[in-house]
């Protein structure tokens, strides 16, 4: 068994079984290369029915000594861990080499967060007066006000806005669908947009029920919308460290603070564990220490 057969079946198996995204089934096969690369640096010309559990203990030692994160270490053994389940699930391997390898400790990583005044001042400093700043504004919008992420947000479709209902149809992670409740004024600069600047576009044919444009009438890439929040926080000289993702967060983690229900974020934000929603109450814990700090007299 060769790893360039034994990678390509692991892919079809994300791909087909477990209905993971390009990017995700990418993010596996990077972690899968990491590995390959330790081998070659040690002139190892291993297969993977050859490691064994001292192998990989090696390989997280050289990964540290390449300053590689713990953070980054742990994300990469858990991709490994996942390889060597599919082999053993597919019976090319008898026994998992990795089934005792622990991945170093990584502390809870509480994600940036905006304040609501920060929101507002993002969101004023766009120029509506271009048809790109209506379209940057409803695009945030929308991602504030459903807690949508990137890849949810550039593939939303006219046809996936209800606008009679408050809702949107979202298709997430794995290709599952949810309804998402959008408010009033993310609906009415959707509308705005809809009519006044994506109704003048002339769209080509295979996105023609694309909501969010660009001036060539095309879906917008990742890459566009992580730029055009960096360029806002720059031009209202805000130094946290922000992209699409801190949108989603801040909606979670305001509705934490409004007192909504855990199992309500849950379901919006699409998480198939609570496990995962469960980090905004410990930012919920944070902000709370931080008012108490502000404005105890005996802080």
């Amino acid at each position: 068994m060769d790893w360039k057969s034994s990678i390509n079946g692991f892919k079809s198996y994300l791909q087909l079984e477990k209905s993971l995204s390009e990017n995700s089934v990418a993010a596996y096969v990077r972690d899968i290369s990491k590995i390959l690369q330790y081998l070659e640096s040690q002139k190892k010309l291993l297969s993977p029915v050859d490691l064994d559990l001292g192998t990989f203990q090696s390989f997280l030692q050289w990964a540290n000594d390449l300053g590689m994160t713990n953070r980054t270490q742990a994300r990469t053994i858990s991709g490994i861990k996942a390889f060597y389940k599919y082999l053993l699930l597919e019976d090319l391997i008898q026994n998992d080499p990795t089934e005792l390898l622990e991945a170093p400790k990584v502390g809870l990583k509480l994600p940036e967060v905006l304040t609501i005044e920060e929101i507002n001042l993002l969101f004023d400093a766009i120029d509506q007066s271009k048809p790109e700043g209506v379209r940057n504004r409803t695009m945030l919008e929308t991602m504030y006000g459903s807690g949508l992420r990137v890849s949810e947000l550039i593939n939303l479709k006219k046809t996936d806005v209800y606008s009679s209902e408050g809702f949107l149809k979202v298709t997430g992670k794995g290709d599952k669908e949810r309804l998402v409740p959008i408010g009033g004024v993310a609906l009415k600069q959707i509308d705005i947009y809809s009519n006044d600047i994506r109704n003048h576009v002339e769209i080509k044919e295979e996105h023609l029920d694309i909501l969010f444009l660009n001036r060539r009438g095309s879906k917008l890439s990742r890459v566009m919308i992580f730029k055009i929040i960096k360029q806002l926080a720059e031009k209202i000289g805000l130094k946290k460290n922000i992209s699409p993702h801190t949108f989603r967060h801040s909606f979670a983690t305001h509705l934490i603070e409004g007192g909504a229900d855990l199992r309500a974020i849950q379901e919006m934000l699409g998480h198939e564990s609570i496990t995962t929603t469960e980090i905004y109450t410990h930012l919920d814990r944070e902000f709370l220490r931080s008012e108490i700090i502000r404005f105890h007299p005996r802080s």
